[in-house]
């Protein structure tokens, strides 16, 4: 059986402008990066404006396991089967970051025959995007050292500095570090933090804003620090604002490749879902929807993270409007959270689904919650059952969900053209009435444990002494009408990792609290998460390699 990687580099790619074409972009509307990457320029994206919208679906899943559950590559697959069934449709999709490719988690361009390519380069570097974020929030981390160096004329605390550096790599080392050692010309000696680049507010502004004047005053309102008087100091005062656009500049133009059919597909933007908002950003979701009659776009992990998060947070800044949604399972990973271990979850066990299914169970009504319909997919195994896959579509059918296998790992399009069809039938039949779970006027501190005993399914919240003073703190600032993005583990719908299925009885930790001023939401740190990951003991980057004719092997 070939790997993913080597599915991807035996496809025939066609030229991304013959791609384009398929769906009415000409050449001179496409910035080309190489024979197949380009950017839309920014004048098609201005044009395309007074084209209607098409339908927009949502692709989640259930709590990830290690058992794979495959929601990229059920994106990609769904896309090609619309096509197959001569529907116009865009698919729209998050960047990968570097970090997880060399970590744990592997790539992030789907899988099988069901994948997006060029998939070595979208994982990698693809066109600099991430590597232009990092810079920009760099550059500000650099400007605020060098004012304090030079006379601190805004009057900063040193002490309250929450402007964190960032790298797009899994670095444990830099989560805590000094800078500023040496001699008086090296700086002021402070302590100072890296989070991943995906979890940079940089990120998060580049995937809200929707034009230029947009980012540049989301980089204007960014916090930096506080002053001896305790107020904000943001990265206009430091006259940053400028210069981090125009290093931002091509970056916030969504990127164009192609899937293994040949059909056009667009990757911008990727924020992680379990310590940032998880979703590919609003200006390619917004072209998408001008492009196709048909947009199908994905949210990071489970429902409880992403999902939640594309609901409340990025529908709810940029106006968007769900039609439906695809809820993405395994009957493997639903044996895991029914008590199984990895190594035995192919095996029939009707005992450990029955157990299991309750993180589905939960899933459906979290999303219901939201007034929208949903469609549940199984992502097909040879090992699955008959019995097992009757056994959740007659749970999920007495739910009032559609139900449909997904083969698209095996087979691409025609694997996932009966998925198509149910999803189709579901935006004819049913009606979207979305609506965020929670009103803009609620407090902090409501809207945290709504989201906690509405979608997580928690008695209640506990907070850390220093997050009661942050929450008081932002309020007084004037932030508590923004939205809450919710970090938490994405291995369980508690903040616990080891709590598998639907947990009960448990409460969430809140240790921390900080404002994304310029993203527009508050950031709130639960359980153990953390904004700067580690590699693991062994990480994917030893499988990795070129080989002497440039061809790159071991990458998922």
């Amino acid at each position: 059986m070939m790997t993913d990687i080597e599915i991807a580099q035996a496809a025939q790619m066609l030229p991304i402008t013959e791609v384009a074409g398929k769906i009415g972009i000409d050449q001179d509307d496409l910035e080309l990066y190489g024979r197949y990457k380009a950017k839309l320029s920014n004048d098609y994206l201005d044009k395309i404006e007074k084209n209607p919208k098409g339908k927009l679906v949502l692709v989640t899943a259930i709590n990830p396991t290690p058992a794979g559950e495959g929601k990229t590559t059920v994106s990609v697959g769904l896309g090609e089967a619309f096509h197959k069934l001569g529907k116009k449709t865009m698919i729209a999709l998050r960047e990968p970051s570097l970090g997880p490719c060399f970590g744990v988690k592997g790539g992030a361009a789907g899988g099988g025959y069901s994948q997006v390519v060029p998939m070595e380069d979208l994982n990698l570097h693809f066109t600099g995007d991430f590597h232009a974020i990092t810079s920009a929030n760099n550059l500000l981390a650099a400007l605020l050292d060098n004012h304090i160096q030079q006379g601190n004329e805004l009057r900063i605390d040193t002490r309250q500095i929450v402007w964190k550096r960032c790298v797009d790599m899994n670095d444990r080392v830099l989560r805590n570090v000094v800078v500023g050692l040496g001699n008086k010309m090296d700086g002021v000696v402070r302590e100072d933090h890296f989070v991943i680049t995906v979890a940079s507010e940089i990120m998060a502004i580049l995937c809200l804003a929707k034009d230029m004047d947009d980012l540049k005053m989301r980089l204007g309102r960014i916090i930096v620090a506080y002053d001896m008087d305790n107020k904000p100091v943001t990265a206009k005062d430091l006259q940053a604002v400028g210069s981090m656009a125009a290093l931002l500049k091509d970056a916030m133009q969504p990127n164009l490749i192609q899937t293994l059919e040949h059909n056009p597909a667009l990757i911008h933007g990727g924020p992680f879902a379990n310590i940032a908002h998880g979703c590919n950003s609003v200006r390619a979701t917004n072209a998408a929807l001008h492009m196709a009659d048909y947009v199908i776009t994905e949210a990071g992990f489970g429902a409880d993270l992403g999902a939640e998060k594309f609901f409340d947070i990025k529908c709810r800044l940029a106006g968007f409007k769900p039609d439906a949604v695809v809820l993405v399972a395994t009957i493997k990973a639903l044996k895991y959270n029914g008590g199984v271990s990895k190594a035995e979850v192919t095996k029939p066990n009707m005992e450990a689904l029955k157990k299991g299914i309750v993180n589905l169970e939960k899933h459906i009504e979290n999303i219901q919650k939201y007034k929208v319909p949903v469609v549940v997919t199984l992502n097909a195994f040879v090992t699955d059952t008959e019995e097992e896959t009757a056994f959740v579509k007659e749970f999920c059918e007495s739910r009032g969900c559609e139900f449909a296998l997904a083969n698209v790992w095996a087979k691409g399009g025609e694997g996932g053209v009966q998925l198509a069809e149910k999803v189709i039938k579901t935006l004819d039949e049913k009606e979207s009435h979305f609506e965020p779970i929670y009103k803009n006027e609620a407090s902090l501190k409501e809207k945290i444990e709504t989201v906690a005993k509405e979608i997580y399914g928690a008695d209640g919240v506990t907070y850390a002494p220093a997050a009661e003073k942050q929450l008081e703190k932002l309020t007084q600032l004037g932030f508590g009408e923004m939205p809450v993005c919710m970090a938490k583990t994405q291995y369980s719908l508690s903040d616990d990792p080891a709590l598998l299925g639907r947990p009960e009885g448990f409460t969430v930790q809140v240790r921390e609290v900080y404002v994304s001023a310029g993203a527009g939401f508050v950031v709130v740190l639960t359980g153990a998460v953390m904004t700067m990951p580690g590699l693991p003991k062994q990480p994917a980057a030893f499988a990795i390699d070129v080989t002497k004719d440039g061809t790159i092997t071991g990458l998922f």
